[in-house]
């Protein structure tokens, strides 16, 4: 008896490994374990080139029978560090951009939203591309595929942030704007690319590092508590370089020219604390293979299905049959209505508290500071939340919150050391409101997770494009373009707090009704294989149903 494509004896595929021709061909080939009956043929596993045995091994074997020993102490706190480099760069990206760019550049704020839309729509698209390259390559030599693009976006964001905040070399006065924006959109564009790779990457090593679902969440606490790290460091620092640099040059508290030097110094301050922290991630984390992953991908002459089957193959939902899903459309706009808000007011909240409010420089790093910590201590009571009122009323809650921010902020044009207590309430909400939403996000995935990358990357690119265009279209509206500011931008800025918060909430609570009329719910069915499993017609389903099972498998 020959066997068959793969290493399996071929009365295994005639006779469901029943029967005593199908021991003795095992006993001739390959004897699997009798409960590899119940799934599809496991291809047979490539050759280690260098070590000349099967890399992945067979089915039912110890080594894929027993889980991976869970990951050391050392190897949880050197994971969670490799994502701290792009926390850092992306709370001084998002804080600090365009107050550098208008208010200490001196760059008209249609050319400073232009840049961070430049940003945005290449992080959005980016993102996408590198999830989708990052799961085909192969790694660099024995450098895993995960921490190769690790690799490669730490080295662009190493190489580009500085210079964008740093002013364009080789320009003096006369040079027109239009030159210098010329000049930093590479810049901007290699660091969204690199951004995007390093978080991709680091998101996808979670599963390859660790298996069940408790590893993955300390693993995911983990790196949660460096980025609360990474935002303190970031406002803890411009606090310190603003408060010192008011004492060496003298008692000015707007921001302008001799401010360049304190978001230099940041930028190169963010860049050498991420550089180590990178270092140690990329010593101390060994990315592993799983030989789960050879079941994936089967050989061409695989059989799909075997008659000893007891249910059918679970429906493999593909990308495409996302875009069917309404419920996929419903929490696309809830998630972005969220980053909205939360992205929006911090893009925004500097040039509130220094052009609307009068405060002094520092408080654009002391509100910040108050805004995340209560935001995190506040995530520590989402959980009992959800599981005390349910999901949608927790996000409602917290939609409260940022509407209380917004009426307050409406009602006090002249906010003092009040502005802490608002701090604290858009804070808090937009914590609430995050948190909720992910946890949404996750919900629409369910066990869908091997197409889990193209939701996410979806949400992403949809919050990003549309936070691009609302900062240029805020930007365009500005009364006084070309100057640093006037009597109009007083009102404006403050009005702008209140429109991206309280204006998009409305919105968000439309989003949630719709959620809460029509629940999340994947409609996608794919139940075409039963009958070919010996199922009764009867639950064959319909027609769509078994095209759509036809594409899938």
């Amino acid at each position: 008896m020959s066997p068959a494509p793969g290493g399996w004896p071929r009365s295994l595929h005639g006779r469901g490994g029943a029967g005593g021709s199908a021991e003795r061909g095992g006993r001739r080939a390959v004897k699997p374990p009798r409960r590899a009956l119940l799934g599809p043929p496991v291809p047979a596993a490539p050759l280690d080139a260098a070590a000349g045995s099967r890399c992945a091994p067979s089915p039912g074997s110890p080594a894929m029978a027993e889980p991976p020993p869970p990951l050391s102490g050392p190897a949880r706190l050197s994971y969670s560090l490799g994502h701290f480099l792009n926390d850092l760069c992306a709370s001084m990206w998002f804080t600090y951009l365009l107050v550098y760019f208008h208010a200490v550049l001196g760059y008209s704020t249609t050319h400073a939203g232009a840049l961070l839309l430049v940003g945005q729509v290449a992080d959005g698209v980016c993102t996408p591309l590198v999830g989708y390259e990052s799961d085909r390559s192969a790694g660099c030599g024995r450098y895993g595929r995960r921490k190769s693009w690790h690799l490669v976006g730490t080295v662009c964001v190493l190489v580009s942030f500085p210079f964008i905040f740093n002013p364009c070399l080789g320009c003096t006065e006369a040079t027109p704007q239009w030159a210098a924006l010329i000049y930093f959109i590479p810049f901007i564009v290699i660091f969204q690319f690199g951004w995007a790779a390093t978080q991709i990457s680091h998101l996808s090593l979670i599963p390859e590092l660790v298996t069940t679902d408790h590893e993955k969440v300390e693993l995911t606490a983990f790196r949660y508590a460096f980025t609360v790290a990474a935002n303190i460091t970031v406002y803890g620092v411009a606090w310190l370089l603003l408060h010192f640099q008011l004492g060496h040059s003298g008692p000015t508290e707007q921001l302008g020219k001799p401010d360049i030097h304190v978001f230099r110094n940041l930028a190169l301050i963010v860049v050498a604390v991420g550089a180590v922290f990178s270092l140690l991630f990329h010593l101390g984390t060994k990315e592993r293979r799983h030989p789960q992953a050879w079941l994936l991908e089967p050989e061409e002459h695989t059989p799909l299905l075997q008659k000893g089957h007891k249910s059918p193959p679970r429906p493999l939902l593909l990308w495409k049959h996302w875009l069917r899903e309404p419920a996929f459309y419903q929490v696309a706009m809830l998630y972005m209505a969220t980053r909205l808000i939360v992205n929006l007011s911090q893009t925004y909240i500097a040039m509130y508290l220094t052009n609307s409010l009068m405060l002094p420089k520092k408080f654009i790093a002391t509100i910040p500071l108050v805004m995340y910590i209560s935001g995190f201590l506040s995530s520590f009571l989402m959980k009992p939340i959800n599981r005390w009122i349910g999901r949608n009323l927790t996000y409602f809650m917290g939609l409260l919150i940022i509407l209380a921010f917004a009426s307050w902020v409406a009602l006090d044009s002249r906010l003092g050391v009040e502005v802490y207590g608002a701090a604290v309430l858009l804070g808090t909400g937009s914590a609430t409101i995050l948190v909720t939403s992910l946890s949404m996000t996750a919900d629409l995935i369910g066990s869908n997770t091997h197409s889990g990358a193209f939701v996410y990357g979806a949400m992403s690119f949809t919050d990003k494009v549309a936070n691009g265009v609302a900062v240029m279209a805020i930007q365009n509206l500005h009364p006084c373009p070309t100057q640093l500011c006037c009597a109009g931008c007083v009102e404006f800025y403050h009005w702008v707090m209140v429109v991206v918060t309280g204006g998009v909430a409305v919105i968000a609570t439309v989003c949630l009704c719709c959620i809460m009329v029509w629940p999340i719910r994947v409609r996608f069915h794919d139940v075409s294989v039963l009958p070919l499993a010996g199922a009764v017609p009867g639950e064959a389903g319909s027609t769509e149903e078994r095209s759509r099972s036809s594409t899938v498998n």
